[in-house]
C-alpha cells in the first residue's frame, strides 16, 4: 500500500461538498482546508473532519507539505491561487471557469508547464456516462462524418431570484455569469467530441426576473475547424422541469441523448447504446457525519476525475478512456467564452475564437 498523497482544498463550498470526498475516495489525504472567513472555515473543517485550516495558501502548503492543491473558489481568484501553488511545486486542480479571461488562463498554463507539475481543470462531467458514450459514438464513426450539432437546455436553477446560489454566479467582478458557471462545461464537452472552435455568434442575456449585471442565459451559433456547424441555447432561468435536446447529425446517422440514455439512428433503424463497464460511475461514497448533501451526478464523475489526477501525479496512464482535461483545455474554453462575450457585446457579430 502506498501512502496517501497529501492534498489541500481551497474553498469551503463546492470544495468541501465534492472535492473532499472524491479526493478521499481515490488515495488522497486532505491535510488542510483554505478559506477566507476564519469562523466559517473552522466550522467547515470540523464538519468535514479536516484537522487543519488556514486563511493563507502559502502558509498552508508550507505547514502541511501538501503535494496537491485543488481550487474551488470564484474565477477571479483562480490565477493568483494557481500561481502560488505552482510556485511551491504543487500539482494543481482548478475549478471551471478556468480563469477570469484567456490572458490569465495562458499565464496559468505557461507556469504549470514550465514547472512540470500535473495540472487539471475541473471538467469532471466528461465522465458522465451519457456524455462519454455520445462522444464515443461520434469517434467510432457510428454517424459517419459529423455535420451538425444542436444543444438546447432549460434549467430552473436561477428562475426564482430568492433561490440561494453561489454569490459569484451573479457578480461580474468575480467572473460570474451562467456562461462560466454552467456553459463552460458544455464548451469543453463540444471540444472533447468535435475538436476546436473556429468562430461564434453569441448573445448573453437574462431570462429570469433577477436583478444582475450578468447573464443567466445565452444563445450561440458556432462553426468548428472541422466544418461542423452548430447551435446551442441554454437558460438557467426557466421555471418548470429541466429539458434537454442534444443531437448530432452526421453523413450516415444521428446520435442523441434522452433521459440519460444515448441513441443512434441510421439506415438500420434506431438503437440504444449500452453503457460499457469502462464508462460506469463508481457508487457514491457514504456521506460523513455532519457533511453537506452531495449529488451523485457530481460526486460520481468527480471521483473518476480524481482517479485520473492520482494516476497523472504518479506518472501512470489514466484508468479511463475519457480524455483528461488539462489546463490546455481550460485555456481553450476561456478563449471560447471570451469570443462569446465579445460577440454579444458587438450585437452577435461573428467572432473568431483564439
Amino acid at each position: 500500500m502506498t501512502a496517501p498523497i497529501p492534498a489541500l482544498v481551497v474553498g469551503t463550498g463546492f470544495g468541501c461538498r465534492i472535492h473532499v470526498p472524491a479526493l478521499r475516495a481515490t488515495g488522497f489525504e486532505v491535510v488542510g482546508l483554505v478559506g477566507n472567513t476564519p469562523e466559517k472555515l473552522a466550522k467547515r473543517a470540523a464538519q468535514n473532519g479536516i484537522a487543519r485550516h488556514f486563511t493563507d495558501l502559502d502558509e498552508a502548503i508550507t505547514a502541511t507539505s501538501a503535494k496537491v492543491v485543488t481550487i474551488a473558489t470564484p474565477p477571479s481568484t483562480h490565477a493568483a491561487l494557481t500561481l502560488k501553488a505552482i510556485a511551491h511545486g504543487c500539482h494543481v486542480v482548478c475549478e471551471k471557469p478556468f480563469a477570469f479571461d484567456a490572458a490569465e488562463g495562458q499565464a496559468m498554463l505557461d507556469a504549470a508547464e514550465k514547472a512540470g507539475v500535473f495540472h487539471m481543470v475541473a471538467h469532471e462531467f466528461r465522465w458522465l456516462p451519457d456524455r462519454a458514450l455520445f462522444g464515443r459514438a461520434i469517434a467510432e464513426g457510428m454517424i459517419g462524418d459529423p455535420r451538425f450539432l444542436v444543444m438546447d437546455q432549460f434549467i430552473p436553477f436561477c428562475a426564482d431570484p430568492e433561490t440561494p446560489l453561489p454569490k459569484w454566479w451573479f457578480d461580474k467582478a468575480s467572473g460570474g455569469g451562467w456562461l462560466g458557471a454552467g456553459g463552460s462545461h458544455l464548451m469543453d464537452q463540444i471540444r472533447a467530441w468535435l475538436g476546436e472552435f473556429e468562430d461564434v455568434s453569441a448573445n448573453l442575456f437574462l431570462t429570469s426576473d433577477r436583478k444582475a449585471d450578468v447573464e443567466d442565459s445565452y444563445s450561440m451559433r458556432f462553426r468548428m475547424k472541422s466544418g461542423v456547424e452548430g447551435s446551442m441555447q441554454q437558460t438557467a432561468g426557466a421555471w418548470g422541469p429541466s429539458a434537454t435536446l442534444w443531437r448530432c447529425a452526421g453523413t450516415k446517422g444521428t446520435v442523441w441523448t434522452e433521459a440519460g440514455k444515448v441513441f443512434v439512428a441510421d439506415k438500420q433503424g434506431t438503437r440504444e447504446l449500452a453503457v460499457t463497464p469502462d464508462l460506469e460511475l463508481p457508487p457514491a461514497p457514504p456521506a460523513e457525519e455532519g457533511a453537506r448533501r452531495m449529488s451523485h451526478f457530481e460526486i460520481g464523475p468527480f471521483t473518476r476525475f480524481c482517479e485520473a489526477l492520482h494516476a497523472g501525479i504518479e506518472g501512470k496512464p489514466s484508468p479511463s478512456a475519457v480524455p483528461v482535461p488539462t489546463f490546455r483545455d481550460g485555456l481553450a474554453s476561456m478563449q471560447i467564452l471570451d469570443a462569446m462575450r465579445a460577440s454579444s457585446a458587438n450585437g452577435g457579430a461573428v467572432t473568431k475564437v483564439g
